[in-house]
This record gives C-alpha cells, sequence and structure tokens, in this order.
C-alpha cells in the first residue's frame, strides 16, 4: 500500500463561495445574472457540444475582458475577496488536519487571488495549491475596447442565445485585444484539474490508487473520475448531477467534519475502508461511528452538528442523491450559487 494522498476542491467542499460569480455582482453592472449567462454557456461547450480542447470553466476566462472593463484590478479583487471569504463549519481545521495526516493539496478553478486569501486566513500552505492565474494590472484596454465590451454585455443580456454567444466571443472578440486576454487565461478545470492531479503524483512520487478526490460540479468531472477508475476515492461534497454521477461516495453535509473522517479512514486502511464506512454510515450512522477504528475525537465534533447524509452512489439510488444533494447546495449556498454547475 502506498503513501495515501488527497486533493480537494475548494469552493464547495471547504467554501461557501463561488468568487468570480460574487466579483462579477460587485464590479459588472447586472454581473450575478450576466456570470450566470456565461457559466451556462461553459457548461453546454464542456458538456454537450465538447468542443475540442475545451475545458469546463471557460466562464472565469470569458468574464475576464468584463471585470477589467469595469474596473477590478488585482488589488481591489484581494480587498473584495478578503472581506467576502465564507468558509464551511469545520474547514479551516479540517484542512489542518488532514495536512497534518497525509500530503495535501488544493485544485481550485478559483482565482490565485481568492485561493491566496483563503490560505492566509486557514494556514494552509499556497505552495500546495493549484489555482487559475489571472493578473488585471498586467491587462491593458482602451476606451474604445471598454466601450465594445459594455455593449457587448449589453447584446448578451437582451439576447442570450447560444448562438449570440458563439459569435460574440469566437468571432467578435478574437480581433480585439480583448481576445488576447481570454487567452492568457488558463483555468484549472475539467482536464486542468486532471492534469494538476498528474503533476502532483508525477512530483511527490505517488499513485493514483492512493488518491482521495473531493469535488462538486463540472470542473471536477475527469479528476474524479480518473481517481475512480484508478482505484482511489471520488468523493463528491454537496455535488451537483455532474460531480455525482463520477463519484463513489456522495456526501450532503453543511460542515466538514465527515471529510476528515473519511479521510483519516482512507489514509490508514485504504480504499475499501472508506467505501465500507460509507455503506455502513449509510444504514446506521450511530452504528457506524462507534466502530473501534473510528476516530472518536473527530466523532465527538461531527456530533456537535446535524449529521451528514452519506451514500455509496449507484445506479438505482443516483437520481434520488442528485436531487438531495442539488437542493442542499442551493440552500446552503444560495439558489444562485448553488445552482451554477
Amino acid at each position: 500500500m502506498g503513501r495515501k494522498f488527497i486533493v480537494t476542491d475548494c469552493e464547495g467542499p471547504i467554501s461557501l463561495n463561488d468568487n468570480a460569480f460574487e466579483l462579477s455582482g460587485h464590479f459588472i453592472e447586472d454581473g450575478e445574472r450576466f456570470f450566470e449567462i456565461l457559466s451556462k454557456y461553459d457548461d453546454v461547450l464542456a458538456d454537450e457540444i465538447k468542443r475540442p480542447s475545451y475545458n469546463a470553466g471557460g466562464t472565469l476566462k470569458f468574464i475576464v475582458p468584463f471585470l477589467k472593463a469595469y474596473g477590478a484590478n488585482n488589488q481591489n479583487v484581494i480587498d473584495f475577496s478578503n472581506k467576502n471569504i465564507h468558509l464551511l463549519k469545520g474547514a479551516a481545521n479540517t484542512l489542518k488536519f488532514i495536512n497534518q495526516l497525509m500530503p495535501s493539496f488544493i485544485v481550485s478553478t478559483s482565482y490565485n487571488h481568492y485561493i491566496d486569501v483563503l490560505c492566509n486566513l486557514t494556514g494552509f500552505p499556497y505552495n500546495d495549491t493549484y489555482s487559475t492565474e489571472l493578473d488585471l494590472d498586467n491587462m491593458s484596454m482602451n476606451e474604445s475596447e471598454l466601450a465594445k465590451l459594455k455593449l457587448f454585455r449589453e447584446r448578451i443580456m437582451k439576447d442570450p442565445d447560444f448562438d449570440v454567444l458563439e459569435e460574440i466571443f469566437f468571432k467578435e472578440m478574437p480581433k480585439l485585444e480583448s481576445g488576447s486576454l481570454i487567452e492568457r487565461i488558463k483555468p484549472i478545470g475539467g482536464e486542468g484539474k486532471k492534469e494538476a492531479v498528474l503533476d502532483i503524483i508525477s512530483k511527490h512520487n505517488l499513485r493514483g490508487s492512493d488518491l482521495l478526490y473531493i469535488g462538486d460540479s463540472i470542473t471536477d468531472v475527469q479528476a474524479l473520475k480518473y481517481a475512480n477508475n484508478e482505484g482511489g476515492v471520488a468523493l463528491s461534497f454537496n455535488g451537483n448531477e455532474y460531480a455525482i454521477r463520477e463519484s463513489d461516495i456522495s456526501v450532503i453535509a453543511d460542515n466538514t467534519v465527515i471529510t476528515s473522517i473519511i479521510a483519516d479512514l482512507f489514509n490508514k486502511y485504504g480504499t475499501e475502508s472508506a467505501i465500507e464506512f460509507a455503506i455502513s454510515f449509510s444504514e446506521d450512522p450511530d452504528l457506524a461511528l462507534k466502530a473501534g477504528h473510528i476516530n472518536q475525537k473527530l466523532v465527538t465534533e461531527l456530533l456537535e452538528y446535524k449529521l451528514p447524509e452519506v451514500e455509496i452512489v449507484t445506479c438505482k439510488n443516483i437520481d434520488r442523491i442528485v436531487e438531495m444533494s442539488s437542493n442542499f447546495r442551493k440552500k446552503l449556498r444560495g439558489e444562485s450559487v448553488g445552482g451554477l454547475g
């Protein structure tokens, strides 16, 4: 048995935020709705059309010129993120626990500014994170382009049709300096997250079969699938349909203590033990938590909260789990954020 390691997404399994959505709402006129339109477009490109070389998370590319046009810069993005970061209950303790337990990494589609803020808040080492690099101060934009971008936003808001978005982002924007801004951004999503996992494995001499991957959205699909196929554990934490369909275990919870418990079991005993715990917990949580190999200090912490829902994902229960998890994430994170792909 090799050295176990954990890779987790950030927004969803650790924090309640969707930082890019929130930045859009703060800086761009009617920005939350605008972001939702671009996010749905991104989902179509990644999941339905499956455009070659396109990775889920492209919304974070598309939104950048508009953030810039409406006055965002590195410092005010950091300042906003600092004031508006919201962790799940227990998240800081869970990050500290898993980081002491085994090699631990955050792989997030979020911009690097937000991940830096999260690391400063929790003490998690920034060098053990992967995120979407963004430097707004290294981008220039003249008045003419700024005006065109605001007109593009108006067109999209008035007619958010797929063909309109295709025309703007793949025909008109490439003619502008904004086209090069978009191309500079390489979102860590979809295949990008899987590539980050492979980079971790290569740099630290690890194996895919020893991976516990935690995700919640369309950007985690390839990494979850990789963990599943390699014999590790793919865990959906308050996941949407995209994440749940690629996961072994589904967790629905308002706190992260259950993550610590599963990580501890996985580190000590491997994939089979984590799976067996999920089965046992779904049948009788109280009995499962009393087992001698379960960390009772963590159990005491868990019992301070409402018990989570933990299940093995099967073809028989997947539709029910998707409905439960999707509804819960909307309740926990808000309808808009919870409804994003």
